[in-house]
């Protein structure tokens, strides 16, 4: 039972940020066109990112393909670190730091699994052969 409540909690807590990042990219977009914008990359690609953040962040609190997802998730983090890698801006260089913990624990959900509960499809094909 702990380990079906810590799994449960573990992957709503990790959803969270990223379905955090999708309403923050819907409502003020600014702050992350600026950082894209900062290293050429084109503005547009935000709403790719609002898109990518919303549906990786849904799938892993209803337990779908978290494998997969999670360690898309760890890539995700540890390329959007590098947008905040500013070492004269302490804020920046935490959440420089903060997005590695971050796809460190996305390892770890990839590695474990999504735990018991979690939503599943039947293991059954759909059609007999």
């Amino acid at each position: 039972m702990f380990e079906n409540v810590t799994s449960l909690v573990g992957r709503c807590l990790i959803a969270a940020l990223f379905l955090a990042g999708a309403v923050q990219k819907a409502f003020d977009p600014g702050p992350a066109q600026a950082l894209l914008g900062g290293w050429g990359w084109p503005e547009s690609l935000v709403w790719l990112a609002l898109v990518y953040n919303a549906l990786a962040g849904l799938t892993i609190v209803l337990g779908v393909a978290v494998r997969p997802v999670a360690l898309s998730l760890a890539g995700y983090c540890a390329l959007t670190a590098f947008f905040h890698l500013i070492p004269d801006d302490p804020w920046q260089m935490s959440i420089f730091v903060k997005n590695w913990a971050i796809a460190g624990g996305c390892l770890v959900l990839a590695a474990q699994g999504g735990g018991a509960w979690r939503l599943r499809f039947a293991d059954k094909p759909l059609v007999s052969r």
